[in-house]
Order: C-alpha cells, then structure tokens, then sequence
C-alpha cells in the first residue's frame, strides 16, 4: 500500500516564484479588497468635493473640467490593469499546481481503495470457503441464533 505524502504546493510555487511575481501577487490580492475600493472612493470623493465646493481660488481641478483627475485616475488603472492580470495569471498556476496535486492525491486513494476492496474480497471467499466446508449455507449462517 502506497502512502500519500502532504506536500504544500502554495509553498512551493511561492519558492518558485520571483520578486516581480511575488510584487504582482501582493498588488493583485490588495486591489481586489473593500479597502483599496474604500480608497479610491474617498480620494474621487474628497477631489471631486473639493474642486466643487472649495473657494475659486483654492480649486486646483476646475469643475466640469477634471483633467487632471481624469488624468491620474486613467494613470492608475493603465498602471494596474496589467499588474492585476500578472497576478491573476500567478494565482491561477497556483490553482493549477493544486489542482493536480489534488488529482494524485485522489488517484493514490483510489488505488489504496481498490487494493482494500480486492484484499476484502479475497477474506470474504476465504471465509465462504470455511463455511461452506463446515457444511453450512451463507443463509444457515445469517439465520443462527447469536450468543
């Protein structure tokens, strides 16, 4: 019978796994969080209220005109949308790397099952045999009287 060793595969990839795909990793998995939405919404919000509601002469983005908030948020998200996708591709070779971890896992199971079912079986015609030499019937067996 065959042993299943654990292996953590998320540590071997990770050992794998350079600093710019590590970097890629961290910024995709904090971007795609409540708190960096949370930021982003306040930034726009508080810019947007500022140059909306601030004295004329204290309004760096004039209103109906947002360049230069256009301008930084596109930078952002030209910026991040290739990180993310880099992550996303590390993340989905760790997926991958668990997936079939997880298929040689089951089929050593598997085999280890099908070495115990033919095992049970031969116990079970080894001990029909020794009934059956005994002079008896399965049913006369399962029909006696227990102690």
């Amino acid at each position: 019978m065959t042993t299943i060793k654990h292996r953590n595969i998320i540590k071997e990839v990770n050992e794998n796994a350079g600093r710019l795909e590590k970097t890629a990793v961290w910024i995709t998995d904090k971007v795609g969080t409540m708190g960096f939405f949370l930021i982003i919404f306040l930034w726009t919000a508080f810019w947007l209220g500022w140059n909306f509601l601030a004295p004329k002469e204290l309004q760096f983005d004039p209103p109906m005109g947002f360049v230069f908030w256009l301008f930084l948020s596109n930078l952002i998200q030209i910026l991040l949308m290739p990180l993310i996708m880099v992550g996303q591709n590390i993340q989905g070779r760790h997926a991958e790397a668990r997936a079939e971890y997880d298929l040689d896992v089951n089929v050593k199971a598997e085999n280890e099952i099908e070495t115990i079912l033919r095992h049970l079986e031969t116990q079970n015609n080894m001990l029909i045999a020794l009934v059956e030499k005994q002079g008896m019937t399965l049913e006369e067996c399962h029909n006696r009287p227990r102690k």
